[in-house]
């Protein structure tokens, strides 16, 4: 009986494993791609507003990340990270914008408690923004997969990274708005 269980067991983590990997490898928007421009219903502090990437990009690169759910574990991770690190985006003149499938009226709470006010969020309930960024998890694209993008003034994507870990996201789309900075000669 033992010996039938440990081949099952070892092909049921290895399904597991093949299939997490398909969740952080799908097909993404790459640099050098144009950005879909979108406006939103977005909250910021817990005031909500219309966002409008065509607005921010007149003011500087932007990271437009996108996740699975508000107050999810992960999620409020990566919003923590995003949020400690706005003064320095700022300091490169860049902006943050988190994008998901929730709600408004949830994201206005999350962008209090974990945004901590320092960045917008937006609501894309119909999926819209996700499926023009080919951001949806694959078996679920109504739903975000967990993808960072950094977005020129141009318009055009600079930096792309997909993984369901939050670990990294904050780390290499920073890096990636340095550079732009430093290539583009500015603080």
């Amino acid at each position: 009986m033992k010996r039938k269980f440990i081949p099952a067991a070892l092909a049921a983590v290895m399904s597991v494993g093949f299939a997490m990997h398909s969740l952080t490898a799908s097909a993404t928007l790459k640099p050098g791609d144009a950005a879909p421009q979108f406006t939103a219903q977005a909250s910021l502090g817990g005031k909500t507003y219309t966002y409008s990437l065509a607005s921010q990009l007149k003011k500087g690169p932007v990271v437009v990340y996108f996740y699975p759910a508000a107050f999810t574990k992960g999620c409020t991770i990566e919003a923590h990270e995003f949020a400690e690190a706005v003064d320095e985006y700022k300091k490169y003149g860049a902006t943050v914008i988190g994008v998901s499938h929730d709600n408004i009226d949830t994201l206005t709470k999350f962008s209090v408690s974990e945004c901590r006010n320092k960045f917008p969020v937006a609501a894309d309930a119909d999926s819209k923004v996700i499926g023009e960024y080919d951001a949806g998890l694959p078996m679920h694209s109504s739903m975000a997969n967990r993808v960072s993008y950094v977005i020129a003034p141009d318009g055009k994507i600079i930096y792309e990274y997909t993984s369901l870990s939050p670990e990294k996201h904050v780390e290499n789309t920073l890096k990636a708005v340095k550079d732009w900075a430093a290539a583009h000669k500015q603080p």
